[in-house]
């Protein structure tokens, strides 16, 4: 599988779970975006998504993660080297944009990674955090 399919089975879980849970959430279209779901509060009130997906279990390339903003979170998608195994579900962790530098990696080589080990433990509160964006 490509990580083109690996980022879409991502967005498409993400987008699933959203609406499972009640929220009016859109997928974005485009090659080179970085907001990938909209999901609309209520009038005036709106968040976006950057879902990131991983077909293996080790970490995400996060070099073109911005700045961040309270109302945009990344949703970090691992299907734990298992991602044909459609009887497995992939680990999620929700974590709002401005919180993504405390947990990142700096990989030799200048890289910026979000390692699947680091959020296993640093970043518990961000799993299944799906009440921040619902």
């Amino acid at each position: 599988m490509t990580g083109y399919n690996t980022n879409l089975a991502a967005e498409f879980y993400v987008l699933s779970m959203l609406h499972r849970l009640g929220a009016d959430a859109n997928l974005t279209l485009g090659n080179k975006k970085s907001v990938d779901i909209a999901v609309v509060k209520g009038e005036g009130k709106s968040l976006t998504i950057d879902v990131k997906g991983l077909a293996g279990s080790t970490g995400w390339p996060i070099d073109n993660i911005g700045p961040g903003d309270k109302r945009h979170f990344i949703a970090f998608v691992c299907f734990q080297g298992r991602i044909s195994d459609s009887s497995v579900c992939p680990l999620v962790w929700i974590v709002p944009s401005l919180k993504v530098a405390e947990l990142a990696y700096n990989a030799p080589g200048g890289r910026k990674l979000m390692r699947v080990s680091k959020l296993k433990t640093d970043g518990l509160k961000y799993k299944d955090a799906w009440r921040q964006v619902t």
